[in-house]
């Protein structure tokens, strides 16, 4: 091979060489954008996840705080008037530069310049004394001016400290005068308190609505409130967020519709008892004997389309019956629409109202004067008058009635006719101006009255009250009771005006005062079954197969023996029922605790025992921990009321838990007639 040829070669090989590098090299790079792209997609792939479970996380948080908003708000302290009053505080006064005098000039320093000769050194000296004469006047002049600028600034200074300390003290007498209002009874003082008690309230979410309407009612010492709710979108509509890195976006998952109603209405109910309980807990002068609130949300009605404020939840809470409920235990809903009797919407969601009972434009406080100015005493009424008032009564509450003739009415005092579809028809009314307890032979003789005359309800008004056997009796029958602090209560709600003695006040029957329990001195007895059949637990006191008294008989129209050492409770899961017993309060005549379950007519009317399986009773402590599980016979076929089981006291004074299983085919008026509950 020539040497040109090699040359060529050579050239040639370096070019490929220097190719193959380059090709090389671009790989590289591209390997190493690939590697760079790669992290790049992980990356944003594990930031996409991590902020899909952050977004989860706070939906699982915002839920979790929206099942627990009652618990939470029982545990933030009670609202007192004290919190209202001010400390008059304002910065001392601090004058500055002013604070340091002016200084004046120093004689030494003004000493002579010069002059050898005496007549130049007198005109040193005297020059040298002017200028200290001028120095001194021009400090003195400026001391003078600092000293009245300073007495300036002191005197604003205790202006406006005076005008702070009087703005405190005419805050303070105005929280007195509320606070003595309050103690009064008077309707301004009340509301204004309430109110302020609703809006400085720590344990509710800063995010709910505080909008109030509120009157006062001295007669029945009853607040009657419009309170606003949370809307529907207070649930989060998402139950979850994924990342879905394909698409580089974020996916929400729905959260069902039932549950999402199910939660909301569960905020409704935890918000209608979270306000009952801040306005209790705040009454610490004792003014309130009961609460009538209405929540609603402020919204365009699905039917005029204009809007409005729509009702989606009513209770009348006493007292007596709040401060019994363990609210940190109960389910809200059961607590609201059961325990206290109260109206929740069942489709809230889809804004479905309820009625509202009393409104606060409702109250109408009557002027407090002598004579003719006091509410009639209902005790003292003449008959005929009373009757008219209750014909009066029932015609305000929209229906048509008249009272009957003196002689051959039947049994029969007021009819009544209510206009309304479905639920109105012919009422007949009897009336009792009584003082003791009206009879259960009364009630049996309405219930006969209403099926003679073919009417499609008996409704027996008093003065007075009822007994067990009453309720028992016109339990799951169309019948009404109504006693006589329910009776003052519908009476100054329809416009109208009565008393029960006391002075010129409605008189509430007083809450039979409960001894409090030292700690551990109780036991929680929780009922569970499986089935769908609705069951009132009920118990009863006794000394052998008697009952002691009706009023030792707990069911649902009395929650609780006169001394409480047993009482109904709110139930907390799994239990469907509860009852409280402190065996060592029991009384000493008594020697059996008798459990028993009877179907309720009102929820399953047709229903019998055959669905009430598996049943359960779980002896608790005090702070709900399962101590024993008793097991009681199911029910039968035919059977509408079932002896469950009862504890009975052995001679050491301990108590031993006997098996029941007696079946009664006549519901629990054919039960407690067994243990001498009168019932006719």
């Amino acid at each position: 091979m020539s040497r040109r040829s090699a040359g060529f070669v050579g050239a040639w090989a370096e070019i490929q060489r220097q190719q193959q590098r380059q090709a090389e090299a671009e790989a590289r790079l591209r390997r190493e954008e690939e590697r760079r792209a790669r992290a790049h997609q992980r990356s944003l792939r594990e930031y996409g996840q991590a902020e899909a479970r952050r977004r989860t996380e706070e939906l699982d948080a915002e839920v979790a705080a929206l099942e627990g908003l009652l618990a939470a708000g029982c545990r933030a302290p009670a609202f007192r008037a004290a919190s209202l009053t001010r400390v008059a505080e304002y910065p001392p006064f601090d004058p500055g530069q002013l604070a340091r005098p002016v200084p004046m000039p120093d004689p030494a320093r003004y000493q002579a310049q010069g002059g050898w000769t005496a007549g130049r050194r007198a005109q040193a000296q005297a020059e040298a004394r002017a200028r200290f004469e001028h120095d001194w006047y021009a400090a003195q002049a400026a001391e003078t001016q600092r000293q009245q600028r300073l007495a300036a600034l002191r005197q604003d200074h205790e202006a406006r400290a005076q005008a702070v300390r009087d703005e405190v003290a005419r805050h303070n007498a105005g929280v007195a005068e509320v606070t003595e209002g309050v103690r009064r009874g008077d309707p301004g003082c009340v509301v204004e308190y309430f109110s302020a008690a609703l809006h400085l309230s720590t344990g509710r979410p800063e995010a709910f609505p505080c909008r109030v309407t509120a009157a006062f009612d001295p007669a029945a010492r009853q607040l009657v409130l419009d309170w606003e709710l949370p809307g529907y979108d207070v649930v989060p509509e998402a139950k979850a967020v994924r990342y879905v890195a394909a698409e580089d976006r974020y996916k929400e998952t729905a959260r069902p519709v039932t549950r999402r109603r199910a939660l909301y209405r569960q905020v409704l109910a935890q918000t209608m008892l979270l306000v009952l309980h801040q306005l209790f807990a705040a009454d610490e002068h004792g003014a309130l004997d009961s609460v009538a609130l209405n929540g609603f949300v402020d919204a365009r009605d699905p039917a005029t389309g204009r809007q409005a404020h729509i009702f989606l939840a009513t209770v009348m809470a006493p007292r007596a019956v709040f401060t019994e409920l363990q609210l940190e235990q109960v389910d809200a809903v059961s607590c609201l629409t059961d325990a206290l009797r109260g109206q929740l919407a069942a489709r809230p969601d889809q804004l479905a109202a309820v009625r509202p009972g009393r409104r606060p434009q409702d109250v109408a406080v009557p002027a407090a004067g002598p004579g003719g100015d006091q509410e009639p005493d209902l005790y003292g009424m003449d008959p005929i008058a009373f009757e008219s008032l209750i014909a009066d009564l029932f015609r305000a509450m929209g229906m048509r009635a008249v009272t009957t003739q003196r002689s051959n009415d039947g049994g029969v005092d007021v009819e009544a006719l209510d206009p309304a579809p479905i639920r109105g028809g012919r009422i007949v009314v009897q009336v009792k101006r009584y003082r003791n307890t009206v009879p259960p032979t009364a009630v049996r003789d309405l219930y006969g009255t209403v099926q003679d005359t073919g009417a499609n309800k008996g409704v027996l008004v008093t003065t007075s009250g009822f007994g067990p056997g009453s309720h028992t009796f016109a339990r799951g029958k169309p019948l009404e009771l109504i006693a006589g602090p329910e009776l003052v209560d519908l009476l100054h709600r329809h416009g109208l005006r009565g008393r029960l003695g006391d002075g010129g006040r409605a008189a509430p029957v007083p809450p039979r005062p409960a001894p409090a329990d030292p700690p551990g001195d109780h036991n929680v007895l929780g009922m569970m079954w499986s089935g769908d059949v609705a069951l009132d637990v009920c118990a009863l006191v006794c000394r052998g197969d008697r009952v002691l008294s009706e009023d030792h008989f707990v069911f649902f129209n009395n929650p609780r023996t006169p001394d409480g050492s047993v009482r109904a409770v709110p139930a907390a899961a799994p239990d469907r029922a509860a009852i409280r017993v402190s065996f060592d309060a029991l009384p000493a005549a008594a020697d059996r605790l008798v459990l028993v379950a009877a179907v309720d007519p009102e929820v399953n009317p047709e229903a019998d025992l055959s669905g009430f399986t598996e049943a359960r009773v779980r002896l608790l402590d005090p702070a709900m921990t399962e101590l024993d599980r008793l097991v009681v016979s199911d029910g039968r076929a035919g059977e509408t009321a079932l002896v469950l089981g009862s504890f009975r006291r052995r001679a050491n004074g301990d108590w031993d838990f006997v098996l029941g299983g007696r079946g009664y085919p006549d519901g629990l008026e054919q039960l407690v007639r067994d243990f001498g509950v009168e019932v006719e």
